[in-house]
């Protein structure tokens, strides 16, 4: 990936900091963008954008913009931004589906279409988004998060569509990242069949890289280990 940039939404998380020294290890320059502050000072390979509301299109834009600007040019866009709750339907708050949505599709979204110019100037363009495996079959108390993760399902496909030939829209749907505040919550699981960042951040910066060319449209399930 040498020579790429790739801008890493949620890249102060658990997963986003592997995916972002995964791509540096690999010759990518980044920019990283989140939701939290930073004071990290930008280097040739990395630009970190902090306090940034992926939600808010105009917040979006200028990150994107700032990106491009400092790199001269965007190769891919990796929208890892997003957040989970666990509450019930009939208990649950419905704030909270508004909730999912805007950080689940809204970030997505708005990221996505304040790129797309830039990625489609690339010619080698990718999207990679983060659904979730727990989309394709919700149980109790995941109906606001599947809800919301469908939502990045369907926009992958619609993406898909209207940039064939353009830009490859693809997504990766993990089942239970092995992340220390998924295994305080579930403490008496099994660890061992969780996938972890690592792992997936393998396969999104496959998604995101030149070998993927051929691949547009997918919803590529990232069960964990066999």
């Amino acid at each position: 990936m040498d020579g790429k940039v790739i801008v890493v939404t949620g890249a102060l998380g658990a997963l986003g900091r592997v995916v972002v020294d995964e791509a540096l290890a690999r010759g990518a320059r980044i920019a990283s963008v989140d939701h939290a502050p930073t004071q990290v000072p930008a280097t040739a390979d990395l630009f970190e954008l902090g306090g940034v509301d992926l939600t808010d299109a105009a917040q979006a834009g200028k990150a994107i913009a700032a990106a491009a600007s400092h790199f001269g040019k965007l190769d891919a866009l990796i929208n890892i931004a997003g957040g989970f709750a666990f509450e019930t339907v009939a208990d649950g708050d419905p704030r909270t589906w508004q909730r999912m949505y805007a950080l689940n599709v809204m970030t997505a979204l708005n990221a996505s279409r304040a790129a797309i110019p830039h990625l489609v100037s690339s010619g080698t363009g990718r999207i990679v988004n983060i659904g979730a495996m727990g989309a394709l079959q919700a149980g109790s108390g995941m109906g606001a998060y599947a809800a919301s993760k469908a939502g990045v399902h369907r926009l992958t496909e619609a993406l898909a569509a209207e940039l064939n030939g353009k830009i490859t829209v693809n997504a990766v749907l993990p089942s239970i990242i092995d992340t220390a505040a998924n295994r305080a919550s579930m403490p008496k699981a099994d660890f061992t069949k969780w996938v972890t960042p690592k792992e997936l951040a393998d396969v999104i910066l496959f998604l995101a890289s030149d070998a993927a060319s051929a691949v547009t449209g997918a919803l590529l399930p990232v069960n964990g280990r066999v």
